[in-house]
């Protein structure tokens, strides 16, 4: 059930991180309960490469760019302290607002390139552009424009070349392939012509290689064409129409010429598939030798849990493995010196518990793998992303931290306690990944948000620095009036010390009652925080009191609480959130006869399951909602590494009681709050199955129900038009019932 919910990323827009991070959400096993919802938005990269969206998110499709450097205005600047304008926040605001990603400082430390993207409504997309920015004087100017696809901003060694992704449009059936930019002046030129597109890329340490992962054709792709296209049926989703072809390591020329093949089989490099962090991405190391990714023993999405680190010998492109685990190894990065590989992997072995951080020997020829030890046991939170300082002696970690995101400089000396960075009140973008990269000098660039200013660029001279904003795209919505968001803690159950975010009306009035409106996050390895959020703030400026809680599942608290989820996926954090709930009426602001209960994916499994458990809501909005944990293990993307939520298989033993009694269709008859559906029809992380039974449920029984389905495949609507759709339906429903 992961999901790109609106709190669940930080940025304006979902993060479109490296070139992996649109491929998908490789759950990376670690996220537990539903994990098999999860795991399989990993890929939900879109089938027209739109980032996946979540509620509140603009599109992030592909789009243009032009090879010859173009002027972009400098950014506004800060506008001096005023009286708020009077306006508030309103629905076409969505249009207005820009993503900032991918921030990529360059090799002499002097500029940033990064991805812009910006609504375009009238043709239903996000236009996306390469920019590079100044550092010193902080002007920007655009490096593309008028190209499709454009992501993935990578500078060569010198810095001399820009290599990035794009639809080759001059093609029948357009692929993203690589391109390089020379920086001197002159019009990029592709390098690649691979018949299912680029997945990623890297840089050889000279300059003179890069290499790409590409998914090899169909065995039969002839017969196919014959339709001779009976295929074997693996662990995948029920949507699935062909086999899952391995994705493989090439190599190609800085110059171009012919790829050369570096890696076959029948298993693959990590997949991944939206909404969850991006696929395991290549790594050479600095000797320019070998080259370190993540195995996948099978390429279908059910199998992400099959996953170890290798090393590959560029010449003879002989493999061995990093550490003796089975399982679960991922994202691993040679350190600066070569000596050593830090990569991520589940505490105590168990895909329940938080991302930790583990270094180990870089394996030297004819050595013996070895497992290596963890290096963030002092940082007790889910790990979502961990880059190497240039002194190869330390290590930038970055993850949810009660009500923000933070990151933190970990030292790798014995016992050697981890630095918080001061980063004010400026939350780095997240989406299963942290938006952020380190330059050679241990300079820090990241994108991230405030509570009233979406996502923009930042930079750090260094870890002991505070963070410098360069960029000012979202100047005027942050002018809008808009409502406070501040954290909330309460005591809830099991003597958890949980918290959430309340996003007030613009024009609050301490005397005054509102209605509450419950806006849920998914995940639920994920967290609500108090960066900026655009549909929250919508709501908000309705009228409401918006209560985003973190429940027992999230990763905002500690592996315990995060843990606390397994075999649990409803009664433990429907009363935490309850507990919250009680929390507020404490504070007397709150309407108690007005209280409504929504989300999306995870998020509506809780608004589900909490329409099904309470009697007390007026309304309640439950969009892409987990009903059925069978279905979800049967035929969502994740499929059966739900295994890991439960006990096992609900075909083994008597575990499908677990699963039956934690499903809340099986509720279905307490369920009397008016409900509306909201769900894409061609979504493999949720299965649309599960809305309808829900809808058939309530309707058969006289309950007021809609549903709406939209006639796109992924997780959340990809193209502002129909998030906007959502954002409108899902408003109004609350308006007819709450005023």
């Amino acid at each position: 059930m992961n999901s790109t919910d609106d709190h669940s990323s930080l940025s304006a827009t979902k993060i479109r991180t490296p070139q992996h991070a649109r491929r998908g959400d490789n759950l990376r096993i670690s996220r537990a309960i539903l994990y098999a919802l999860i795991v399989a938005a990993f890929l939900c990269a879109i089938a027209p490469r739109l980032s996946a969206q979540t509620p509140g998110e603009p599109a992030t499709p592909a789009q243009p760019q032009s090879q010859q450097p173009q002027p972009t205005p400098a950014p506004a600047a800060q506008p001096a302290a005023q009286t708020p304008p009077a306006r508030t926040i309103q629905l076409d605001d969505f249009t207005k607002i820009s993503s900032v990603s991918d921030p990529q400082i360059s090799p002499d430390g002097k500029s940033i390139a990064f991805v812009l993207s910006r609504i375009n409504l009238d043709q239903d997309r996000a236009d996306r552009d390469l920019l590079i920015i100044d550092i010193a004087s902080g002007a920007p100017r655009a490096l593309t424009h008028d190209r499709k696809g454009v992501g993935s901003p990578r500078w060569s060694p010198e810095g001399d070349r820009l290599a990035f992704e794009a639809l080759d449009t001059g093609a029948k059936d357009p692929k993203l392939q690589l391109f390089v930019l020379p920086m001197t002046g002159g019009e990029a030129h592709r390098l690649t012509d691979v018949p299912n597109g680029i997945e990623q890329f890297a840089w050889s340490p000279n300059g003179q290689q890069i290499a790409f992962v590409t998914s090899d054709e169909p065995e039969n792709k002839k017969e196919i064409e014959k339709h001779n296209d009976a295929f074997e049926v693996g662990d995948n989703d029920y949507l699935t129409t062909g086999p899952t072809t391995p994705s493989h390591l090439w190599i190609v020329g800085a110059e171009g010429g012919k790829p050369r093949r570096l890696t076959s089989g029948a298993w693959s490099l990590a997949k991944s598939a939206p909404p969850s962090s991006p696929a395991s991405p290549i790594n050479w190391s600095p000797d320019g030798k070998s080259i370190l990714f993540t195995r996948q023993e099978h390429p279908q999405f059910g199998d992400a849990d099959q996953t170890t680190m290798q090393v590959l010998d560029v010449d003879s492109a002989a493999t061995r493995r990093v550490t003796m685990r089975e399982k679960f190894e991922s994202f691993g990065l040679f350190s600066p010196d070569g000596t050593k590989i830090a990569y991520w992997y589940p505490r105590d072995s168990d895909p329940n518990n938080q991302i930790e951080i583990v270094i180990a020997p870089a394996p030297a020829s004819g050595a013996a793998p070895a497992d290596g030890a963890v290096a963030t046991s002092a940082i007790d939170h889910n790990i979502a992303r961990v880059i190497w300082m240039p002194d190869s002696n330390s290590i930038l970690v970055g993850g949810h931290d009660a009500t923000q995101t933070s990151m933190w400089l970990q030292p790798l000396a014995a016992n050697a306690a981890p630095k918080k960075l001061n980063l004010g009140d400026v939350s780095p973008a997240w989406a299963f990944w942290v938006d952020a990269f380190v330059g050679r000098k241990g300079e820090i660039a990241f994108t991230g948000s405030s509570p009233t200013q979406p996502s923009e660029l930042y930079y750090m001279a260094s870890a002991n620095d505070t963070p410098r904003r360069l960029t000012n795209f979202n100047a005027n919505i942050a002018a809008i009036k808009l409502g406070k968001s501040e954290k909330i803690d309460w005591q809830g159950p099991d003597n958890f010390s949980e918290d959430g975010v309340l996003n007030y009306p613009p024009d609050y009035d301490k005397d005054k009652k509102y209605p509450l409106v419950l806006y849920v996050h998914g995940g639920p390895t994920a967290s609500s925080i108090t960066a900026f959020s655009f549909f929250p703030q919508l709501l908000a400026s309705h009228g409401y009191i918006v209560f985003s809680p973190n429940y027992r599942g999230s990763d905002n608290l500690g592996n315990a609480y995060q843990r606390a989820i397994f075999n649990d996926a409803g009664d433990g954090p429907g009363r935490d959130v309850i507990a919250g709930i009680d929390a507020i009426k404490k504070l007397n602001i709150i309407d108690e006869n007005k209280i409504v209960v929504s989300g999306w994916s995870y998020g509506g499994y809780m608004t589900s399951w909490l329409i099904g458990h309470y009697n007390f809501w007026k309304a309640a909005v439950a969009g892409a909602p987990v009903t059925d944990l069978y279905d979800e293990y049967n035929l969502s993307d994740g499929n059966v590494t739900g295994r890991y939520s439960f006990k096992g298989s609900p075909y083994v033993s008597e575990n499908l009681k677990d699963y039956r009694a934690q499903s809340p269709i099986t509720y279905w008859a307490n369920i009397k709050t008016p409900t509306l559906l909201l769900h894409d029809t061609g979504d493999a992380r949720v299965t649309i199955t599960q809305s309808y039974s829900l809808f058939h449920a309530l309707k058969d029984n006289g309950v007021e129900v809609k549903f709406f389905a939209y006639p796109v495949g992924g997780h959340f609507p990809g193209d502002p038009v129909r998030q906007m759709d959502v954002f409108r339906r899902w408003s109004d429903w609350l308006d007819q019932h709450l005023k």
